[in-house]
């Protein structure tokens, strides 16, 4: 990821731990997801990446995960969810070149963290984190797919986030792209599935949620 979007969440971290740590309340499909996920890759280590203050990371535990790091672009971030989280492990990291080892993960998250790559980006980042799964391990990923007046496949470029005055670009990202991104990088298709978004609740985006796996 590209510098504004480290200075963009260093700058949010702790207004989105307040705005976002009980986002997962009022989202039941993204928790039964997450909890599918967890059933499926049973007691084997996960990381929620792109984790920001780790709500996710937190709610793969309360599913049963046993073993979670939450990986975040953002050293703030890490911060704010070692503060909130103490029981999960947390590590400054990048999508394009994650600080885990090769084929050390049973199963991974990475929820809205791909909207902020650049598209000669997605290619290394999906190597990466079909690199750190092992095989038979699962890789769940959430997305923006298009918003009123924002058709798929273009950025949207926003000055201000959560009260803060920072620039930054966020991807609306066609599904079948980037299940082929996936692909490429040796991560096959196990389910997808869209949804229209909750009113009063979120970013009125329709997104997209993609189950990949690594082929055993």
């Amino acid at each position: 990821m590209s510098d504004p979007v480290r200075v963009l969440y260093d700058t949010v971290a702790t207004a989105y731990d307040e705005a976002l740590s009980s986002e997962l309340d009022t989202k039941p499909l993204d928790r039964a997801l997450l909890a599918g996920l967890v059933d499926s890759i049973g007691d084997g280590p996960v990381a929620d990446l792109g984790c920001g203050p780790g709500q996710v990371a937190a709610h793969l535990r309360r599913c049963g995960a046993r073993q979670v790091v939450g990986i975040d672009l953002s050293p703030p971030m890490v911060t704010t969810g070692r503060a909130r989280h103490g029981d999960l492990g947390f590590a400054a990291g990048d999508l394009r070149a994650l600080p885990l080892a090769d084929g050390v993960l049973a199963g991974a998250t990475a929820f809205y963290s791909i909207i902020h790559l650049h598209p000669d980006e997605r290619p290394v980042a999906f190597r990466e984190m079909a690199r750190v799964l092992r095989p038979g391990g699962q890789l769940l990923i959430a997305f923006h797919i298009d918003a009123p007046g924002i058709p798929m496949g273009t950025a949207h470029r926003s000055e201000n986030f959560l009260g803060h005055p920072v620039t930054f670009d966020g991807w609306f990202l066609d599904p079948d792209e980037v299940a082929r991104i996936a692909a490429a990088a040796g991560l096959v298709e196990v389910a997808h599935c869209v949804r229209a978004p909750i009113p009063d609740a979120e970013y009125p985006s329709r997104r997209c949620y993609l189950l990949l796996a690594r082929p055993a």
